[in-house]
C-alpha cells in the first residue's frame, strides 16, 4: 500500500510529495523501515528499495510484520542530482528532527521523524559522495554502540564504524531517532551518482538475515559473515601532501600492509610522479579516493588497524 506521509505545494502548481511503501502480512507486530535518498547523488538505496519492495511482495507469505520502504526523503535532490535540498542550500541530514511549524524543509524533516517513529528497526542506506568510494559499512554513534553493534552484525557489511559521540551530528535523521528510543543504523556504500549492483544485492541479502533474527522473516536466508568492528582510534586517514592527479588501481575491501603503494599523485603536464602514497599501516582499506583531481589535504583513503 502507497502512503503520503509528505503533500507540501510547491510554486507553480507543483507539489513535494514523499511516499512510503507499506507491506504488511501474518500477525507479526514488528516494523521494519528502510528509507534513503537524503540527499539526492546517492543513488545506491534506490536498487536496494526496488529489491526489497519486490522480493517482500514475491514471498509475501514469509513476512511476519510489516516491511515500509521510503525511497525517496528528498525528491527535489533525486529530480536534481543535488545533494541537498535545490533552492534553499541545505543538506536535509542536517535539520532532524525538523518542526512542524518551521520552514518547508524543516516541516518535511518533523513529518518523516513523527513517521518514523517507534519502529522496531530504521535503516538509513546512504552512498558516499562522488569523491570517495566505501565498502559496505554501518556506522554507530557510541552512545548506542551496545544495542545497535549486535543488529549490524547481521547485515553482513564489510566493516562496523563505532564513532565517538563527539563526531555524530545531532541534527542527522540517525541521531534524532536513536536518541528517541526508536533504532536506527546508517549504511555507507558505493559512490555518488552511481549504484554498484553487487553491493546492492549484498546488502539486501543482510537485511533478510536482520529480519530472520528479529522474527520478521520465516524464508530461507544467505549466512552472513560479521564484518570489521572498529571502535576507538583505529583509523588511519591518508590526505594528499600536494595537489595532482591520483592514480591507482585498488578497490576498497581489502588489506593493505605497511609500506605499500596506494597509489600516486602526479603532474599531467611534466610526467612527474609528486607523491607516492604509501600505507603507513598494516590494515584494512575500507575508503578510497575515486575522483581523481586532489589538492593538498584531500582525503585519499582510510585504513582501519588493530
Amino acid at each position: 500500500m502507497i502512503k503520503t506521509i509528505v503533500n507540501t505545494e510547491l510554486p507553480l502548481a507543483e507539489r513535494l510529495l514523499v511516499r512510503k511503501n507499506v507491506i504488511s502480512h501474518g500477525n507479526g507486530k514488528k516494523r521494519f523501515c528502510i528509507v534513503t535518498g537524503t540527499h539526492g547523488d546517492e543513488l545506491e538505496g534506490q536498487m536496494v528499495c526496488y529489491e526489497m519492495a519486490r522480493l517482500v511482495q514475491q514471498n509475501i507469505d514469509k513476512l511476519d510484520g510489516t516491511v515500509e520502504i521510503y525511497p525517496s526523503l528528498n525528491p527535489l535532490g533525486i529530480d536534481t542530482i543535488q545533494r541537498g535540498i535545490p533552492n534553499f542550500d541545505l543538506d536535509m541530514n542536517r535539520i532532524f528532527p525538523g518542526s512542524e511549524h518551521g520552514t518547508m524543509a524543516e516541516q518535511t524533516a518533523f513529518r518523516i521523524c513523527e513517521d518514523l517513529k517507534g519502529a522496531d528497526m530504521v535503516l538509513d542506506i546512504h552512498s558516499s559522495n562522488l569523491y570517495l568510494r566505501e565498502s559496505p559499512q554501518v556506522r554507530i554513534n557510541v552512545l548506542n554502540e551496545k544495542e545497535l553493534v549486535p543488529m549490524a552484525e547481521h547485515l553482513g557489511v564489510d566493516f562496523i564504524w563505532v564513532h565517538d559521540a563527539a563526531t555524530v551530528l545531532e541534527a542527522t535523521l540517525a541521531h534524532s531517532l536513536n536518541s528517541t528510543g526508536t533504532p536506527c543504523l546508517v549504511v555507507e556504500m558505493g559512490v555518488g551518482q552511481r549504484i554498484n549492483h553487487g553491493m546492492c544485492n549484498h546488502l539486501v541479502e543482510g537485511i533478510f538475515n536482520l529480519m530472520k533474527e528479529m522474527g520478521m522473516w520465516t524464508g530461507d536466508v544467505k549466512e552472513m559473515q560479521s564484518g570489521i568492528v572498529c571502535k576507538g582510534d583505529h583509523v588511519e586517514f591518508l590526505n594528499a601532501e600536494c595537489s595532482g592527479v591520483f592514480l591507482t588501481e585498488l578497490r576498497t575491501g581489502i588489506n593493505v600492509t605497511k609500506g605499500q603503494s596506494i597509489g600516486q599523485i602526479v603532474n599531467a603536464l611534466t610526467g612527474e610522479i609528486l607523491s607516492d602514497v604509501k600505507s603507513p599501516v598494516d590494515g584494512f582499506l575500507f575508503t578510497i579516493r575515486a575522483y581523481p583531481i586532489v589538492y593538498e589535504g584531500s582525503l585519499m583513503a582510510r585504513i582501519y588497524h588493530a
